[in-house]
């Protein structure tokens, strides 16, 4: 009897527009053996995620079609199915976890149910019985009070939370095939090792076989045993987790290894930036003290986002501000451009007290201020044009004496970020990810700047534009003196571009420290548990690891006294400390 359970060959998508035909996938054909982890890796439209919805046929169609290939599972060739023979496969035999949990779970429809349905369909059993089996499903990935949990809804959970509840949903029928397309891309690293492990559990509970979608390479190191690297919807090499990353052969597959930084390497020594003349560079540009903001929900409960925090940005510094979500990283960023009232505490930038400015001295404060936001395409507004969206700064501050001169300050910016001026009249939705985030990096210094809060940049970006958008920030900041407030919850990233790091934590800066120091000697427990978490993009780094959790799970008690204090141990990470 063959050990394959799935055989791909020559498949080929296409996807017809008015007036052409595009070839998404292009000639991919691979094989998964029973109880194996193939990793996809590629980047934004080298057509992942595609080849996966091929597999499940759920392309839509039109305007995609399936031009030629053989999907052939268990012996049967999935293209030649009908829907409905289709619709019996999926959830019982092929299970699938989506990108983004919350728009692949109906909001209307409370959890439990949701995971009832395909028992009820695929294993025949009774409503009664698909609750209970339903609610241990529930407990099995890790989500306590299930049978509480079994009745809310999708918004009453977090996005690591929903992300489980996709899990239970795919494994409800204990499938043969679990497709996992991005499941971690928008979690942040905690809770990311925790969906990883939960999937390495399950693997070995149900000898399932997974096909793992993602453009991270240290999650591929950690799970996968064999890997496929996919770019223009053709694979350009597949191979061993081992070979490929210690013996790459294409040149893409070297470009991906060589852009994604490692947090066991030791960073580059930084060029020191060119501090504005008159500017003393070793008194703080600007000076927080015990900041705090508070938000009311509708019951009269304050909820402390930002809980009496102090810290200091000098010069041409970059401070490194990392935690989960949740822990108030953006919230201290929009306090302190006062974009969100703070509640309490004293912002200073050389030496004026933000805080205290009324709205219209703020307004020109924001010319020495500014912010890169999160998600490039949701804050350009889509019915501007480029040259409108960074020249609007311009206009708002009078700082163009005439159309002539606007056009070329917006076509003088947009080649400081690497774009072309003839760029200034598109639009954004006529530009990648990489390139839009440029844009807002433009706006951000059309007002000459000294100072700015750049707010998640690099989360929704492939791993070799998150290389190019730090690139392009180091060499502003070098050339323009620039301070930055750099948040993010790549620990990694963080690393290589901050000067020190700030760790947040429920509100709170639990530590701050130099950034070499502090990678390399953490003293909090929660610091320790955000580093132990990061994969590392080496498969032998990541096989010693997964060996000492599950060495610490056998050889240790739940709780520890580390540094004198006790702390819970969860999956070998040091996660929470309890008391002292």
């Amino acid at each position: 009897m063959s050990d394959i359970l799935l055989r791909v060959n020559d498949l080929c998508v296409s996807f017809t527009t008015r007036n052409e035909e595009f070839e998404a996938v292009r000639g991919v054909s691979f094989e998964l053996k029973k109880g194996e982890v193939l990793g996809i890796v590629g980047e934004s439209g080298s057509g992942k995620s595609v080849t996966a919805r091929s597999i499940m046929r759920l392309l839509p169609s039109p305007p995609s079609y399936l031009k030629r290939g053989i999907i052939e599972f268990q012996g049967q060739d999935l293209s030649l199915k009908t829907e409905k023979e289709m619709e019996a496969i999926r959830g019982k035999e092929i299970g699938m976890i989506f990108q983004d949990p919350m728009t692949s779970l109906n909001p209307t429809i409370r959890i439990g149910k949701q995971i009832s349905e395909s028992l009820i369909k695929h294993a025949g059993i009774s409503k009664g019985e698909a609750k209970q089996e339903a609610i241990k499903l529930l407990s099995r990935v890790g989500i306590k009070n299930s049978e509480t949990r079994y009745h809310q809804y999708p918004h009453e959970f977090s996005g690591g939370m929903r992300q489980r509840v996709m899990i239970a949903i795919a494994l409800a029928c204990k499938p043969s095939l679990l497709i996992a397309d991005e499941p971690t891309t928008a979690l942040d690293v905690t809770i990311q090792a925790q969906i990883l492990e939960l999937m390495k559990d399950m693997k070995k509970q149900l000898d399932t076989s997974i096909i793992l979608i993602t453009h991270d390479l240290g999650v591929v190191a950690g799970m996968c045993d064999r890997v496929v690297v996919m770019k223009e919807g053709k694979i350009v090499e597949s191979g061993k987790t081992i070979d490929i990353f210690e013996n790459p052969q294409h040149a893409y597959t070297k470009k991906l290894l060589n852009a994604l930084p490692r947090l066991d390497k030791k960073k580059k020594p930084k060029r020191p930036p060119h501090v504005k003349t008159g500017v003393d560079s070793t008194m703080p540009l600007l000076q927080v003290n015990s900041l705090s903001k508070h938000f009311e929900n509708g019951n009269g409960v304050l909820t402390k986002a930002v809980d009496d925090i102090s810290f200091h940005i000098l010069p041409g510094e970059t401070l490194g501000l990392v935690g989960e979500s949740g822990s108030g990283k953006s919230t201290t960023g929009r306090s302190i451009l006062r974009l969100s009232e703070p509640s309490a505490g004293e912002i200073l930038y050389q030496g004026i007290a933000v805080d205290r400015l009324t709205l219209k001295e703020m307004k020109m404060m924001r010319r020495h201020m500014q912010i890169i936001f999160q998600d490039p395409y949701s804050s350009l507004n889509p019915r501007f044009k480029v040259a409108d969206i960074i020249g609007q700064a311009l206009d708002i501050h009078k700082l163009s004496k005439s159309k002539t001169e606007r056009r070329e300050r917006v076509e003088e910016l947009l080649e400081l970020v690497g774009l072309e001026p003839s760029h200034a009249m598109r639009y954004p939705h006529e530009f990648s990810g990489g390139q839009r985030q440029r844009i807002g990096i433009a706006r951000a210094l059309a007002v000459e700047p000294d100072f700015i809060v750049c707010d998640e940049p690099l989360s929704a970006l492939d791993v070799s534009i998150q290389t190019q958008i730090v690139e392009l920030l180091e060499d502003l900041q070098y050339r323009l003196g620039l301070s930055y407030l750099f948040i993010a919850h790549d620990l990694s990233m963080v690393k290589h571009i901050s000067d020190r790091v700030a760790v947040m934590y429920a509100g709170k800066i639990v530590e701050l420290a130099e950034s070499e120091e502090l990678y390399n000697n953490p003293l909090h427990p929660y610091t320790k548990s955000l580093l132990s978490a990061i994969p590392i993009p080496d498969p032998r780094v990541e096989a010693n690891k997964q060996r000492w959790r599950e060495e610490d799970r056998v050889s240790t008690d739940r709780y520890h006294v580390r540094n004198s204090k006790l702390v819970e141990v969860t999956a070998g990470h040091w996660v929470a400390q309890v008391a002292e």
